[in-house]
């Protein structure tokens, strides 16, 4: 018996609308306890102890102390918080200029939202405590790098200006929980849409296209070709947007965990490209550090990262055989015994 198309369609379309809601539930139940906690430290104002660490860094990359509060709230809520609290700093300190705004903005794109995008993850297999030191490591590295590049040749050395100021947040607990239930309702329609296109883009052999066409830069970064269009979309879209499309791809079995790792800690340093870029440059922040340095950094580092990491993964399987071959000689070497 032959399957129409009609209804081959609506058994697409239900395999895809079942695969989004059991990737958003799974998704959710990494986010919204992580989110009623990062609430109770808002509100008890526990973030600015958070801060205090952070401010003799912020000087070492030629940062006001107080910005260390900035990128705190950035690192434990999300960039919007953050880009909330430098605002509202904005009137009561010297403009900073565009060469150090610029650097605070690559930190915090580099490291933000870390209780949420590093326990997704997690759920797929990678190590919590890992990500967040990639990923704090690496926006201390690249601060650094940027200041000193800045400083070095004397570019973007005018006072920076913002561009337009974000609403702040309503303090009306109902408020802020009807809110957080849309934040979640787009998520869910945004990974919908994302496997809607993602099936799309299978049968029209478009991914295997850009699988194809990505394998050598992919092998280059120590990424298979299996991730490839996970990690475009990453890069693209965010980890919290494609975090249940990735899960829902690690659970297919599709993509090998090493691929997985590493494809992860790549988005972990450089994702949302175009929509986090656009805030930073409102408030000030220069493209050249919030773009192409980022995306330049991510992958340098991520390259050199995967080579070390292959190279240490292979060596004590090496050193193992290499004992066992040397043992099982000596065996061979000893005369029998009476």
């Amino acid at each position: 018996m032959t399957t129409s198309p009609l209804h081959a369609l609506g058994s697409a379309v239900r395999d895809i609308v079942s695969n989004a809601v059991n990737a958003s539930l799974i998704l959710f139940r990494v986010m919204i306890p992580i989110i009623v906690i990062v609430k109770l430290l808002t509100e008890l104002d526990l973030i600015r102890y958070l801060a205090l660490p952070l401010e003799p860094f912020m000087r070492l990359v030629g940062l006001p102390g107080e910005m260390g509060l900035v990128w705190a709230t950035s690192i434990i809520v999300n960039i919007y918080s953050g880009m909330i609290v430098y605002v509202a700093m904005v009137p009561t300190m010297p403009p900073l200029t565009v060469a150090q705004i610029s650097v605070l903005a690559a930190m915090i794109l580099v490291a933000h939202a870390l209780p949420v995008e590093c326990k997704i993850a997690q759920r797929c297999g990678v190590s919590l405590r890992s990500q967040v030191l990639f990923r704090m490591c690496s926006a201390m590295m690249l601060g650094i790098l940027l200041h000193l590049a800045y400083t070095g040749f004397n570019l973007l050395q005018e006072p920076s200006t913002v561009l337009l100021q974000p609403e702040k947040a309503s303090a009306d607990l109902l408020q802020w929980g009807i809110g957080q239930i849309k934040n979640l309702g787009c998520i869910f329609l945004i990974i919908l849409g994302l496997m809607l296109f993602m099936r799309l883009l299978d049968f029209l052999r478009i991914t295997e296209w850009i699988n194809n066409r990505l394998t050598p830069f992919l092998r280059f970064m120590g990424i298979g070709r299996n991730a490839a269009t996970i990690t475009v979309l990453g890069l693209t879209m965010g980890i919290t947007y494609g975090g249940g499309l990735i899960i829902h791809e690690v659970q297919s079995g599709r993509v090998s965990q090493r691929d997985v790792f590493a494809s992860l800690t790549l988005m972990g340093l450089s994702h949302a490209l175009i929509e986090d870029t656009l805030l930073m440059m409102l408030l000030g922040a220069h493209v050249s550090a919030t773009l192409w340095g980022r995306l330049l950094f991510s992958l340098v580092f991520v390259a050199v990262f995967m080579r070390i990491f292959d190279r240490l993964h292979k060596a004590p399987a090496h050193a193992s055989i290499a004992d066992t071959t040397s043992s099982q000689g000596a065996a061979e070497m000893q005369p029998p015994q009476d």
